[in-house]
């Protein structure tokens, strides 16, 4: 059984030949929580052997990536390109017990066959004519040469998936296939098995991807005599299209969406819940913990999962209103720095007061520059804005030049949301309709459609900018009429 109660050892095993994929996050998140779930180990192996693309860079954004998403490893990072030793002597041992052996075709030899099989309708595979023979002492076909797995087999191989059900494989589709390109350099097929293998690797959890590399991997088991680990094969994340979640869809590199303003703890809980749900599969917002506790194999599903960012957005802003003000606050502040409209130094408690006009109307944390841009630049818009929908353009100015009247006279220490509040609702109440008043109040304040009231904004304001603004709302009103 694919959960049972032996010891849980799993493993994500990135190439750091770019940045983190969502996709892969999600494959490291399900590992993660399997492992946490069944009080397993979580191992990290960075799967490094295509030097030429692999880099120390993109290794640190994997890392990075894992750890602002709060997906922490137990063992590791182990790095492939450190454990060539490990791999010779197991190729070794295979070439002395003829289960490998050196072939040294050309590019161009291989090429022909490929062309020769297809013009013949046959499935693309190469069955080696130097098999059987023996070079070990031959040194000039051996550099040239590369290591392949013999072949011998007939009928089918399989697995029983815990996601997919039974797979089986035809051996003899594989042919003589390529386990590395030296004895220093192990391929991925060779390397992944013996890895697995070495670091006690109880369960396999990856992409579907991944299916048409399982029977190589499963046959190399077999030649060594090792136990092959359970395997789960979990679909691939599409894109809103229906198609392989790709940049055409979006940000996809998990680091970006942190760039964007999006929670760690929302990105987590959406993708633990992208092609999986929990029994009682009515809740979405989780803790990691209660996720942990309702995590099981079994509720995997099937079918692809939709990258919705809608959704996304949703749980964003659901967590953005559990955060504290303060934390909201912290969080929002480089946003600002960034866009210029304040430095790091700025007193907090007024960015407090600043920062909670938009904490439950934004969905991502970036949304905090456009949203408070009012407060810090000056604004501008079309004077039609300042007409109530329900009142007309020669009601605008009178309405403005009242709210002047009646905060000119106040002290700027009594300039409180609740007093404002207290003088103004009750001239609003005498013009019948109150947004006869309170809408050109608030569109001159804001020069936007949509924004928070109008007396949080004008404390935040101060008496001076608001004051300020109301004349400049006066004057546009003159052009209305």
């Amino acid at each position: 059984m694919f959960d049972g109660a032996e010891k849980v050892r799993v493993r994500m095993a990135p190439s750091p030949t770019g940045a983190l994929h969502v996709g892969s996050a999600h494959t490291a998140l399900f590992n993660y929580l399997f492992a946490r779930s069944k009080g397993g180990v979580f191992v990290l192996r960075i799967e490094d052997t295509d030097r030429a693309r692999s880099s120390k860079e993109w290794e640190e954004d994997i890392l990075n990536s894992l750890l602002w998403l709060g997906i922490n490893w137990d063992e590791g990072p182990y790095r492939q390109s450190e454990r060539s030793g490990i791999y010779r002597e197991y190729i070794r041992k295979m070439l002395e017990r003829g289960s490998a052996f050196y072939c040294w075709h050309t590019k161009d030899e291989l090429m022909a066959e490929d062309e020769r099989q297809k013009a013949n309708k046959e499935a693309p595979r190469h069955r080696c004519e130097y098999r059987d023979l023996d070079i070990s002492s031959d040194t000039e076909k051996i550099k040239r040469a590369v290591i392949r797995f013999k072949n011998n087999g007939a009928g089918t191989i399989g697995i029983s998936d815990a996601v997919k059900g039974e797979v089986v494989f035809d051996v003899e589709l594989l042919g003589d296939f390529s386990i590395a390109k030296s004895l220093d350099e192990a391929l991925y097929n060779f390397a992944v098995v013996i890895d697995d293998y070495e670091m006690n690797i109880t369960h396999v959890i990856r992409g579907e991807d991944h299916i048409s590399n399982t029977p190589k991997q499963l046959l190399v088991q077999r030649a060594l005599g090792i136990e092959p680990p359970m395997y789960a094969h979990i679909p691939l994340i599409l894109g809103s299209d229906k198609s392989k979640l790709s940049k055409r869809h979006g940000a996809t590199a998990v680091l970006e969406y942190r760039d964007m303003g999006y929670l760690p703890e929302a990105l987590f809980n959406f993708l633990a819940i992208l092609g999986w749900r929990a029994d009682d599969d009515e809740k979405e917002i989780m803790s990691a913990d209660e996720i942990i506790s309702k995590f099981h194999i079994k509720n995997l599903q099937t079918s692809p999962a939709i990258f919705d960012i809608e959704k996304l957005n949703w749980m964003n802003a659901e967590y953005i209103r559990m955060m504290s003000l303060t934390e909201f606050t912290e969080s929002t502040l480089p946003y600002l720095v960034n866009a210029g409209f304040i430095n790091e130094n700025i007193d907090r408690a007024y960015l407090q007061k600043v920062v909670a006009l938009e904490k439950n109307r934004i969905k991502k944390l970036s949304e905090i520059v456009e949203a408070s841009k009012f407060i810090f630049t000056d604004i501008d818009y079309k004077p039609e804005l300042l007409v109530w929908r329900k009142a007309t353009s020669a009601d605008v100015k009178p309405m403005l030049e009242k709210v002047h009247e009646l905060l000119d006279p106040m002290d700027t220490r009594s300039w409180t949301k609740e007093n404002l509040e207290s003088i103004l609702m009750p001239a609003a109440k005498q013009v019948g309709d109150r947004g006869k008043l309170l809408w050109p109040l608030r569109a001159a304040l804001t020069g936007l459609e949509a924004s928070p009231g109008p007396f949080e904004i004008m404390e935040v304001l101060g008496k001076e900018k608001v004051l300020t603004r109301l004349r400049t709302g006066i004057e546009k009103a003159d052009e209305l009429t």
